[in-house]
């Protein structure tokens, strides 16, 4: 954590820590004023993953290394999250129970602020983002069914056009490296259009 008269950039402002809005404050101020994306294709399987931020002037992004053993999307970086079971209430449910059966995050430990826009993926699957802050400093423990490994992006990785971009055909979405990490597709397409909707920020993309 920074000392107590720090300054700390919220979507491009800067904030001395005894004015400016938690982080969470911050993410309800811009989410109440967008209106996220909902496709109308009801027979699509509906997904949701949950896009979680440690509530920190330094925020960090939770993402997964799914296994290579999995039949699909494997080896690639994810947000936890899956299919919605007919016993959850709502895509929210979804979101928290695939990221305690994941990475053992429990519910009471989420801060959920709502939903991001939806997108569809190359599997047919609606996918609902759900935007959450959570504590720093969790321990989080990897599902080895389903995950390789889990960890912590800085924040700041996505705040600027990254230096790779993944193209095909008309689709040119970012790729981003983190330490042994290729964070690239679905992922961080969603990564973008949350920090050009919440951050102001300015990463072009093509799907």
């Amino acid at each position: 954590m920074t000392s107590g008269n720090s300054l700390a950039p919220f979507g491009g402002r800067q904030y001395n820590n005894d004015m400016k809005p938690s982080l969470s404050e911050y993410l309800q101020q811009r989410l109440d004023q967008h209106r996220p994306r909902r496709i109308q294709q009801p027979e699509l399987a509906e997904a949701g993953v949950l896009v979680a931020l440690t509530d920190e002037d330094d925020p960090h992004l939770l993402l997964t290394l799914r296994s290579v053993n999995l039949s699909s999307h494997r080896g690639e970086v994810a947000f936890p999250g899956g299919k919605r079971d007919p016993e959850d209430r709502d895509i929210i449910a979804t979101a928290l129970r695939e990221a305690h059966e994941e990475v053992a995050l429990a519910a009471q430990d989420v801060q959920v602020l709502g939903e991001l826009d939806q997108v569809v993926s190359r599997f047919g699957y609606l996918i609902t983002p759900v935007l959450a802050v959570v504590p720093p400093g969790l321990d989080y423990q990897p599902n080895p069914a389903e995950l390789d490994a889990v960890f912590m992006a800085p924040l700041d990785l996505f705040r600027q056009p990254p230096a790779e971009y993944f193209e095909r055909g008309t689709t040119s979405i970012p790729s981003y490296r983190y330490e042994n990490f290729h964070i690239w597709g679905l992922t961080a397409m969603m990564i973008a259009e949350m920090m050009n909707n919440l951050w102001d920020g300015n990463i072009p993309f093509r799907i």
